[in-house]
């Protein structure tokens, strides 16, 4: 086991080494980089003028009123004047000690950027995780159980609507209903907590969080929670008809020792094995839509910003660490998936 983990842990560095190459030589040959849109600023926005040559060999167009030392001064000042081949062993380097540099535009480092934005993607994506098994696995398992019945029935029409709306689709439905926009203004749409959240008691606190959290949480988890609840489902009764099941119930075992001494074992399985796809899709998938939905400064938003705007420092550090943190979840799910089920050896000898 120890010596998967070091094989896994050594494999992430090439891939983290392939992922960051890849993304780095994206932005760097793509059109519209930060120089232009520093000298559209600069020029509020205007037309553009024609193109002119900086050192380098970049050329730029929307330079009109602007000198080229000031274009010159502005390109080494994003360290444009170096080749991109430099500007990648730069990168590098810089990123093997996780110093992400600095923000082009928001004068503050990439790690305090990324700070300060994690908190609400981890927020949002820890409910969204959590209630998605709190809800999918303890239903999922009676419907195995009810296969057939009315409540299988009435509860896979549910969940499949559940999953034929779109997280933000649903999120607009909230909004309109609850957040004050046509019926009811019941939650609030900005931010994680009250702008006095500081200086409310410490019940006050929880009950404030829990307000705001409530509408992006649910247009979250509820199209995860119906995948995961089918997964179940189906998961436990291709189990319930194995042999094993058989035997165990004519040797005289209730039905509850049978479903969850036997059978919940043998079913979390698969289940393990998603968690790490479940997980970062909790995080990062559709986090940019109900982030801007309900005016939540996570991840996902600081990810879309950054690329309208050329923030290639941010980019690549955000791009870097949601790459990492895949790997580790996806180790962390095959260490889950041994512990769930011990005969899993990852060798080439079968036991």
């Amino acid at each position: 086991m120890l010596s998967y983990i070091l094989k896994r842990a050594l494999a992430m560095i090439p891939t983290l080494f392939g992922i960051l190459t890849l993304i780095f030589f994206i932005t760097a040959f793509v059109p519209g980089g930060p120089v232009d849109h520093a000298l559209e600023d600069l020029n509020g926005g205007g037309a553009r003028a024609e193109g002119g040559q900086a050192e380098g060999g970049w050329s730029y167009s929307g330079r009109k009123g602007l000198s080229a030392q000031d274009v010159n001064n502005l390109t080494a000042l994003y360290g444009f004047d170096k080749s991109p081949l430099e500007r990648y062993e730069l990168v590098l380097t810089n990123f093997l000690r996780f110093d992400f540099g600095q923000s082009y535009f928001r004068n503050s480092s990439v790690w305090s950027l990324i700070k300060e934005r994690l908190s609400v993607s981890v927020a949002l994506g820890a409910w969204t995780f959590i209630l998605t098994y709190l809800v999918s696995l303890p239903l999922g398992v009676a419907k195995a159980v009810r296969s057939g019945s009315r409540f299988d029935f009435i509860s896979s029409l549910v969940i499949l609507g559940a999953y034929a709306v779109p997280g933000f689709v649903l999120g607009v439905l909230l909004i309109v209903l609850f957040g004050g926009g046509s019926f009811w203004d019941i939650f609030p749409l900005r931010g994680l907590v009250s702008e006095n959240w500081s200086e409310l008691p410490l019940l006050d606190k929880i009950t404030d969080y829990l307000w705001h959290v409530t509408l992006p949480v649910i247009a979250s988890v509820t199209s995860h929670f119906a995948m995961k609840t089918l997964m179940t489902k189906n998961t436990f009764l291709d189990e319930l008809g194995r042999q094993y099941v058989l035997t165990a119930r004519a040797k005289g075992l209730s039905e509850r020792k049978v479903l969850w001494k036997h059978v919940f074992r043998n079913a979390l399985l698969p289940l393990v094995t998603a968690f790490p796809m479940t997980f970062i899709s909790a995080f990062f998938t559709g986090s940019l839509l109900i982030e801007t939905l309900f005016s939540l400064n996570g991840m996902g938003l600081l990810l879309f910003e950054s690329i309208r705007g050329r923030d290639y420092p941010v980019v690549l550090a955000t791009l870097y660490l949601y790459a990492l943190l895949g790997l580790l979840t996806k180790l962390i799910g095959d260490i889950g998936y041994v512990l769930a089920d011990p005969r899993i050896k990852f060798t080439s000898q079968e036991v």
